[in-house]
């Protein structure tokens, strides 16, 4: 398993812990109706007050979530977190809207000229399969050897729609769950297409027969398992964390996590509970990988340098946490960044920018295993609408509600590192499909391996960039 370059902090027990704002959200408090996580290693389970109400009984790691009066339980308690999804350093930190299966998307820049293929720089240049690769005739393609299939990925997020083509008979929904304390099913419940976008980029199967085509995914034969563990745009840390048990008891190969703690809930000195928060989070995390479950964590959005002493990034810098920086080229076809610039990107190599540099908003330092594509942005030109400026980013599968208030299918383009852990995400589905017995340790480790050093070196990228083309090869050995 990856060893962090994380510090050693002072473990809180028989301590009560107070609670934080998050993006907007309403700050919990200690009330009778407040969240909290019990740490059974602190806490004899018989003492706690049947008023006290389990919302999740995570036992197989020693914790509970609870709500009630946090005070009256005599030991260590932590309040459960709330996340908002509409902070972007929380969720994509740019999007734009690409076209509806049914027509043009409002904010779609291009003229429909191209292929939804064209678009996906990412997995061109991982050479997936013949259609998304700037190697044509360069031998075999990742597809050739694997596509995911006999693998299961969990995405604990906002939820994933089924309804659009390129996801269709691919998220499994018996095992799909809502781990939210509402009453809908584990569908998205009005916080946006931020989970159908990573799903896409983990399984998206190219199954749109319309005029630009569908995108396709990392691992288009591997199972998707959907916990929507967001509520509107409030998700709780308490509930991600069930996901992730539920995801490791139902033998997924992987969890996609894209959530963590933003800025400036990452200073112990200012929020002390964060290190009774990381013990909560290495639990879960330690019994997961004993399921053989892999987690893979996106690193952040705050350009924060996770290595001192006073920071802690949660979960990344988790023990037994998978982290994930974020990179991607400036100068997709557009701005007349390459010569011939609209017919030449469209024709052979498009990638003559590199698509290893670090994103301007990626977290990096010590808590970073590997780094992937998660898009870049000249934030200028984007913000400025500049036509084709919006392919640096990440595209992928979204939905979008048309003029009648319907659901429609569509795509569109996200950046952030949360569109980098679905890319290994992805890769672990690859690496489980040629070897169904690999451990966790192995798995992390093939992934590791075979990484390649990029610009920026360790601090932005741990062991590398992933390379999928030699960690297939290594895999199937």
């Amino acid at each position: 398993m990856p060893q962090h370059n994380r510090r050693t902090f002072l473990q809180l027990t028989g301590t009560t812990l107070g609670a934080a704002t998050f993006g907007v959200s309403t700050a919990t408090s200690t009330t009778s109706d407040s969240r909290f996580f019990i740490n059974l290693r602190d806490v004899d389970r018989s003492e706690i007050p049947d008023d006290i109400e389990i919302i999740h009984d995570l036992s197989q790691a020693d914790v509970l979530v609870a709500r009630g009066d946090q005070e009256r339980v005599n030991g260590t308690t932590v309040a459960d977190r709330v996340i908002n999804r509409g902070d972007d350093r929380i969720g994509a930190v740019r999007s734009r809207d690409g076209p509806a299966i049914s027509g043009k998307g409002s904010n779609h820049n291009h003229d429909g000229s191209a292929s939804n293929s064209e678009y996906q720089w990412d997995k061109r240049v991982q050479n997936i399969n013949n259609d998304l690769t700037d190697k044509p005739g360069n031998g075999k393609t990742i597809h050739d050897v694997t596509t995911g299939a006999g693998t299961r990925v969990a995405v604990v997020d906002t939820g994933v729609y089924d309804g659009h083509p390129d996801l269709a008979d691919v998220v499994n929904d018996e095992l799909s769950e809502n781990v939210s304390e509402d009453e809908y099913d584990w569908r998205p419940n009005g916080a946006g297409s931020h989970g159908t976008h990573v799903a896409g980029i983990i399984a998206a199967t190219n199954s749109n027969d319309g005029p630009g085509g569908g995108v396709l995914g990392t691992a288009p034969n591997t199972e998707i398992v959907s916990y929507r563990m967001f509520s509107g745009e409030e998700g709780k840390q308490g509930d991600g964390y069930a996901g992730w048990v539920k995801a490791a008891e139902a033998g997924c190969d992987a969890i996609n996590y894209s959530v963590g703690f933003p800025a400036p809930y990452v200073y112990v000195d200012q929020y002390p509970f964060l290190t009774e928060e990381l013990r909560i989070a290495e639990q879960v995390a330690e019994y997961v990988r004993s399921q053989g479950t892999v987690i893979v964590n996106s690193a952040g959005n705050d350009s924060l340098d996770m290595s001192p002493e006073n920071t802690l990034s949660i979960p990344t810098e988790a023990e037994g946490v998978f982290g994930v920086a974020a990179t991607g080229p400036i100068g997709v076809g557009w701005g007349n960044k390459h010569s011939d610039n609209e017919e030449k990107w469209l024709t052979g190599n498009r990638l003559e920018e590199p698509t290893t540099e670090p994103a301007f908003y990626t977290n990096y330092g010590g808590a970073v295993d590997v780094s992937a594509a998660g898009g870049n942005a000249d934030l200028e030109a984007l913000d400025n609408e500049v036509p084709g400026s919006e392919n640096d980013l990440v595209y992928s599968t979204i939905y979008e509600t048309d003029e009648s208030g319907n659901t429609v299918p569509g795509y569109g383009w996200k950046a952030g590192t949360s569109m980098a852990a679905p890319q290994i995400a992805g890769a672990v589905a690859l690496v489980r499909s040629l070897r169904p017995n690999a451990s966790v340790e192995e798995v992390e480790s093939l992934i590791q391996e075979t990484a390649n050093s990029a610009p920026g070196g360790e601090t932005y990228h741990g062991a590398g960039h992933l390379n999928l083309k030699r960690l297939v090869k290594r895999a199937g050995e």
